[in-house]
């Protein structure tokens, strides 16, 4: 039994020797995937209590806070401001909201026109030329101030879309860089 014992041993000795080189290249190829798998988790951001403000503002409207005292103090709702756009005959008017540019309210100008006015032909390339056409023609180089607003003219609209289907493809391919970061207009 021991002599039956030495000999499993020894063919699984050679077994392995012979195929060392398949051993190691799976190895190698485990620890690359995991290595990749790794660096993929790595980018994403775990969602944690402080990254979902909603759950805390709801939590704070539900829950009433007791002081030393005694004294029960209801917490203060905080008004939603909304964003706001009008319309008029020959042009939209966006007001800007906290943390919003120009560029912003040429987006949405831009995106109630189509909502108007599809146009199945513009890519999201056209669009973040026709963002930028808007936002340095609609004038005023002053900053924004939530609550400012930015008039955007239909004519001047439609000659940024008349203007964005003349670009080449290089300049389509320039402006794919930053369409790709603005996940909104595909």
């Amino acid at each position: 039994m021991e002599e039956n014992f030495e000999e499993n041993q020894g063919k699984m000795q050679q077994w392995f020797q012979e195929n060392l080189r398949i051993i190691i290249s799976i190895l190698i190829v485990i620890a690359i995937a995991a290595g990749i798998y790794s660096y993929s988790k790595r980018t994403e951001s775990p969602l944690t209590k402080d990254s979902n403000p909603a759950v805390e503002k709801t939590i704070n409207e539900e829950i009433p806070v007791i002081l030393e005292n005694g004294k029960t103090v209801e917490p203060k709702k905080t008004e939603k401001t909304t964003i706001s756009s009008q319309e008029t005959e020959q042009a939209f008017i966006e007001v800007a909201a906290r943390g919003e540019g120009r560029t912003h309210l040429a987006r949405r100008a831009l995106a109630n026109y189509l909502e108007k006015n599809a146009d199945s032909s513009l890519s999201p390339e056209h669009k973040i030329y026709i963002e930028d056409y808007l936002r340095k023609k609609a004038g005023g180089k002053s900053s924004l101030h939530p609550g400012s607003s930015v008039e955007f003219s239909k004519s001047l609209i439609q000659d940024a879309i008349s203007k964005s289907k003349n670009l080449n493809q290089n300049q389509l391919k320039n402006l794919h860089k930053y369409a790709v970061r603005v996940p909104s207009l595909t």
